[in-house]
């Protein structure tokens, strides 16, 4: 049975209040009972609880964490990376998400006033920036995972958007396609404009005109991937080659072009953006753009707890890069 502060208080003689004292080394008790206390902590085996410890200290020893769904392919990896460093650091992970609108946030906010976490890491819900800029601002440490260009005033970790869209575009003409379409993400999302601008550099470097009816806005899923290439069929525009901002609507790209007797890669080559799992496993199995999730959320997890140690991190995004992994629909 675990020895509690309260048996050790009983055995010394004194409150719990006076042997927490002793614990945290504060200077205003007895030498003599602090030393009768330290007698009864060695003689029971007592140790103080990771969040007795933290609460001593001001702290809630706690990591808070604040997304917009769990249902983002991507999702999984960041939590996993970030798990894997606050409980190795001895912190535990409040969790929120915003899947009930302004009742989440509500929600969320008693956990602010309540202090009932030291620091934040964010993946930035629609409509939120300026409430957690105001809390950083008051002091909060906070630390972003995707900033989606929107280069907030306090640290964040991102990926190489920009290059590994360049990347795409260099391996597609590698291949040797010229009409290459593309299927974007929402416009307002920074990632869709950095990996716009970094597929058309590498077509316009390599001389290689873009034919702007073949760029269809989408919004990251498997049915948006699908509508696109279906309209794009049916408006007999000309196409080898699709870069799919995501692995969701490259699926869908997949599904339509099967649907209408086009073969993967020999008609068309196919590369998303993401790595997720189902991209091993379709058929043809997903060329794609990985985007290292986990180490994302390793990273920032490791900056926010850099900030509660008292250390300066910079502004400036830190970019975790992007990789090249090419399967079959592209070969």
């Amino acid at each position: 049975m675990r020895v509690t502060i309260a048996e050790v208080a009983r055995r010394a003689r004194v409150s719990k209040a006076t042997v927490s004292r002793v614990l945290n080394n504060k200077g205003d008790v007895d030498a003599s009972t602090a030393i009768r206390v330290r007698e009864v902590i060695a003689a029971t085996g007592y140790t103080p609880s990771a969040r007795a410890v933290g609460l001593a200290k001001g702290r809630a020893q706690t990591v808070g964490m604040l997304v917009p769904s769990l249902t983002w392919p991507w999702m999984g990896d960041v939590l996993q990376g970030v798990a894997d460093v606050v409980e190795a650091r001895g912190y535990g992970l409040l969790l929120n998400t915003m899947n009930r609108g302004g009742d989440s946030l509500t929600q969320f906010a008693r956990h602010v006033s309540a202090n009932a976490f030291d620091g934040l890491l964010l993946i930035e819900p629609p409509d939120t920036l300026s409430y957690i800029t105001r809390l950083h601002e008051n002091g909060l440490p906070v630390v972003m995972i995707d900033d989606r260009g929107h280069h907030p005033g306090f640290p964040s970790v991102a990926t190489s958007n920009r290059e590994g869209a360049s990347d795409a575009a260099a391996h597609l003409l590698g291949t040797g396609r010229r009409r290459l379409a593309m299927i974007t993400g929402p416009a307002e999302f920074g990632c869709t404009r950095d990996r716009i601008d970094g597929f058309r550099t590498i077509l316009d470097s390599a001389g290689v005109e873009f034919d702007r009816r073949l760029q269809v806005e989408g919004d990251f899923t498997r049915a948006g991937g699908d509508v696109a290439i279906r309209h794009m069929l049916a408006t007999g525009i000309e196409f080898d080659a699709v870069f799919a901002h995501n692995d969701l609507t490259a699926v869908g790209v997949l599904d339509a072009l099967r649907a209408a007797g086009r073969t993967v890669p020999d008609d068309v080559a196919v590369v998303g953006f993401d790595d997720i799992p189902v991209a091993a496993h379709t058929q043809p199995a997903l060329t794609t753009v990985r985007q290292p999730s986990r180490e994302m959320g390793e990273k920032a997890a490791a900056m926010l707890l850099s900030l509660l140690a008292g250390e300066t991190l910079p502004e400036e995004p830190w970019i975790v890069p992007t990789s090249l992994v090419i399967r079959e629909s592209t070969a």
